[in-house]
Parts: structure tokens; sequence; C-alpha cells
């Protein structure tokens, strides 16, 4: 496979497997020349390995492999691998959101639209959002009821009970993508939401049914990741804390008041100048790239989501450092994301 990959790659004149500087430059993504592996190959460190014929592709350009998204759900299930796909399975929570897929508002056209580079998305212009299912429990009062994540907007949504009528005020509250980042108030509905009181949110995709790498790499990473964050200051937890104080639907202003101050609230989160630093680590059905495992995506406060691959415990320590403490993005391991291109700052922990 692997000599078939390397003929593939030759063919589709895919010599340069990572995403070049220049391209980053060119997309104004603030990026890291910090080598990723800071132990020697073989290690002396410690560092979990994988089995030896894991058989990762390390052949083909990863750099452009995320497709464009609007809003990505994570919703609660208390494990780490399912069905093959999420939707398949009967009164799930996925199977009542999958229908309305299809009914994603429009976004509206770009006025001056920039140039664009596969992977450097900007979800503003895209309609499509996808479902996953995450390793966190519920928090809901209702222990029946499911508990959903909401990026880039991160925010998190108590409540979401499974039946179509609940799903369709999940989607009519926070997904759809006409709906603005503070959310919208849908009559009737139960359902509360907050944001989420993380510094950065790491998900690692564990779906072993869907692809035996990622069920071996995700916790050799949730592991790895912890000791680096651990040892730089950070709390790390891999359950949602259960939300404390007013809901966003409790809030008393206007819609531009709203936004406000759940902007104030995320400023605080900031990485940089949190007085507690706290990250929660989830694994997550498959989110795409399963060849390149392992496949994790991180999302911070400002609304970026940084999606890497072939990532190894040997390079958690680079990825704590330059991207999440930083917000250097590390070129090598660079798949693409949303709002990575930030011109005029050095970090993607300065946009606001």
């Amino acid at each position: 496979m692997s000599t078939l990959r390397k003929l593939k790659a030759y063919v589709l004149g895919q010599t340069d497997i990572h995403a070049s500087t220049a391209e980053l430059e060119d997309a104004h993504v603030p990026y890291s020349t910090e080598d990723c592996r800071g132990c020697p190959d073989p290690c002396d460190q410690g560092h979990e390995e994988y089995p030896a014929r894991f058989g990762a592709d390390m052949e083909t350009q990863m750099f452009g492999s995320v497709k464009e998204y609007r809003r990505q759900i994570v919703i609660s299930t208390g494990k780490t691998d399912w069905q093959h796909t999420v939707s398949d399975e009967s009164n799930s929570v996925a199977s009542y959101v999958d229908p309305l897929l299809s009914t994603a508002s429009k976004p509206p056209p770009s006025a001056s639209p920039a140039k664009k580079i596969a992977g450097i998305n900007d979800p503003a212009q895209s309609s499509k959002v996808t479902v996953l299912n995450g390793s966190h429990r519920t928090v809901s009062d209702d222990e029946k009821e499911e508990t959903v994540l909401v990026f880039p907007d991160f925010k998190v949504i108590t409540g979401v009970g499974h039946s179509a009528e609940t799903a369709k005020q999940l989607w009519d509250m926070s997904v759809d993508p006409a709906v603005p980042r503070s959310g919208r108030t849908v009559d009737g509905s139960k359902l509360k939401s907050w944001v989420l009181p993380y510094s950065c949110v790491v998900m690692i995709c564990s779906h072993k049914r869907r692809d035996n790498r990622c069920g071996i790499a995700a916790p050799k990473l949730e592991h790895a990741l912890t000791v680096e964050l651990e040892r730089e200051g950070w709390e790390v937890h891999t359950q949602v804390e259960e939300p404390h104080g007013p809901s966003l639907e409790e809030f008393n202003g206007t819609d531009e008041e709203k936004e406000a101050d759940v902007l104030r609230t995320l400023k605080d989160l900031d990485p940089r100048t949190a007085d507690h630093k706290r990250a929660l680590i989830i694994k997550c059905s498959h989110f795409g790239g399963h060849k390149f495992a392992g496949n994790v995506v991180i999302y911070t406060p400002q609304g970026v989501g940084v999606w890497y691959g072939r990532v190894t415990p040997h390079v958690t320590e680079a990825v704590v450092r330059e991207t999440i403490i930083k917000g250097k993005i590390l070129p090598p391991l660079l798949r693409g994301g949303v709002c990575l291109s930030q011109p005029g700052h050095e970090s993607i922990h300065e946009v606001w």
C-alpha cells in the first residue's frame, strides 16, 4: 500500500506532503518553525509508541484535506467508539439531527472573496454542518437528555432529548448556519446554552469501527497531551464541567448586547491572560482523514479550529507549546482548519 500511495502522490504532483511556509504566509496563517519532534528517533524519553505496522499514510499530501464547514456539533454519549456512521444508530440525537442538515441556510455571498487556499476555511462562507459523537457524558439535569458542544462557537448546550422535536429546537437555536454565535430564542424550548469554560478544547478521533488506527492512537494521545498540558500548569478535564451561572437564554438585553457579553466571556478564557488555564480533551467519532491518524482538532475561544494529522505522542510537546500556548501552527502536522487566516497577527490567539 505504501508503494501505491507513493506512486499516486508522484502522479498527482504531491512531492511536498506538508503545508509550505510560502502557502501559509500567502494565507496569513501564523506558523512556527520549531521542530515538531523534540525527542530522538528512536525515542529515549518514554513516549508511547504506535505499533510497528500502524500504517498511517506518511506519503501523500495532507494539507488541504479539511473541507469547508460552518459548524461542528459533538453529542454526549460517554463512549469512545460508535457505529460506522453515527446517524445510523436508531433513536440517537445524531439520527434526529441528520435530516436537518439538508435544510441549512445558505451564507450570504462574499462581497470581496479572498484568495481561496484549500484547507484554510472561513466558516462564514459555508453552510455545511457536521455531526459527531463524543466521549463526554451528559451534564443535563435529566440524564436521559444529552449535552451538545458547538464549534467553532465554543458553546455547550444541555437538555437535548432523543426526539425530532428537540433536534429541531437545537438546530433553530444554535446549529443552523444563519444563527449567530450567541444563539437564537426558540419558543417552548427548555434547551439552555453557555460558553464553554475552557481555554482550549482538544478533540481526538477514537472511532475504532471506522478505522482501527484511530482507536489505537486516541488513548495514547490523550495521555501524552494531558502530561504536557499539566507540565505547563494547565488543568485538564476529560468530562465537561457542569455549567454554572445564568444561561445565554436568560440574558436580558438586545441581541447586540448579548453578542458583546458572549465576546467578553470568551476573552476571559484567552490562554495568554486567563488566571486559571483549563483544557478539555474529548474523544470523538470520525471527522475525516483517518488515514492520517492520529487526528486531532484544537478549538480556541477565539473561534479558531486547527486540524492536525499524523500526530504521535512524540510531537505532543510541540503541539502544546507552539499551538495551544503560543498560538502558532506547526506546518508538518497541518491538515487545515477554520479561521486560521489572521492578517497582521503573529498568533491565532490575537484576533478578537
